[in-house]
């Protein structure tokens, strides 16, 4: 007697019905999204991000899921290289489709609710090398071009004070004390504070001001041909035309000139504390990502300087930067 015969129990033929359910399920769910309005991308990507977690769980109808397999799922996405960002849009279709499931009566609960996707690292801010932005600052300007003077003093200043672009554009002539080298920024949540001028940026808005077109009611200290504030957009614009002049590799924003003058400023002086006020910060783990960046300098500069930082010639494998 063979043990089919003998009734030796095999997989139920219901795990494959069960699986199959999903599909039937999916298509309901995306005929509901275009009813709702959804674009066909929206609904293809949660297609895809259903579908994954379909093929995670085989032999499991989605009424049968719990929390514990949305966490499976999400660990297991997350170690096949899945960024946060990517993983919380998945968590959120997951979810999504599971509250469109309760509306038609099962499963009972949603096993999405009270999961959180892992959290990407933080990516640091990208700031200029020091020669990197004293050669794009230092770059020549015509004396006779006013649109060039003004943009030399925009970024000089950008660079100079740390400011954000909107506190940039914000400057009104009562803002500024050339006389003392200070001005005031109106920063987040009208919150101000007075910031030192470079000598560098001094020279280049005094020569600005001089030619700075005069009109009525118009208080801005960067203008445009017609007196009006500029605005960040145009800021940006012209910076990024300024570094395309000077031959840069790489996109070049105003935000990333107050990166540079933080960087370079803690990598001077070690100050966190002085570089937070001097950024505005409210906090002082927003200004510390710096020091992430402070720590990278060092550590280049110790495995260009110190004698054992350097794997040896004859035996080791040599740095990435040496193969």
């Amino acid at each position: 007697m063979t043990a089919r015969s003998q009734g030796t129990p095999n997989r139920p033929p219901h795990d494959r019905s069960e699986t199959a359910t999903w599909e039937p399920l999916i298509a309901s769910y995306d005929d509901a999204l275009r009813l709702a309005g959804k674009s066909p991308h929206t609904r293809s990507a949660y297609r895809r991000d259903l579908q994954s977690l379909a093929a995670l769980h085989p032999g499991l109808s989605p009424p049968k899921l719990t929390a514990q397999h949305v966490r499976q799922s999400m660990a297991r996405l997350h170690a096949k290289g899945q960024a946060g960002r990517s993983l919380a849009r998945t968590l959120s279709a997951w979810r999504g489709f599971f509250d469109w499931l309760i509306e038609q009566e099962s499963p009972s609960a949603n096993p999405c609710h009270g999961i959180r996707p892992p959290k990407s690292p933080k990516t640091l801010p990208k700031a200029l090398p020091v020669d990197t932005t004293c050669a794009l600052l230092d770059a020549p300007t015509d004396p006779e071009d006013s649109l060039a003077q003004r943009d030399k003093a925009m970024f000089e200043l950008l660079y100079s004070s740390g400011l954000r672009l909107s506190e940039l554009t914000g400057l009104n002539l009562a803002d500024l004390d050339l006389a003392e080298g200070l001005l005031t920024a109106h920063g987040k949540g009208n919150k101000t504070r007075i910031l030192p001028i470079g000598r560098q940026a001094r020279l280049a808005l005094e020569g600005w001001l001089a030619i700075r077109p005069a009109v009525a009611g118009e208080h801005a200290v960067f203008t445009g041909k017609s007196g009006r504030r500029l605005s960040g957009r145009q800021v940006e614009k012209r910076l990024e035309q300024w570094a395309q002049r000077q031959g840069s590799d790489r996109h070049v924003h105003p935000h990333m000139l107050r990166h540079s003058f933080a960087s370079h400023l803690l990598q001077s002086s070690g100050d966190l504390r002085a570089v937070q006020d001097l950024l505005g910060h409210a906090n002082l783990s927003t200004t510390q990502i710096y020091t992430s960046l402070d720590f990278q300098h060092l550590a280049k500069v110790y495995d260009a300087a110190h004698p054992r930082a350097r794997l040896g010639e004859n035996n080791n494998p040599p740095h990435d930067d040496e193969a």
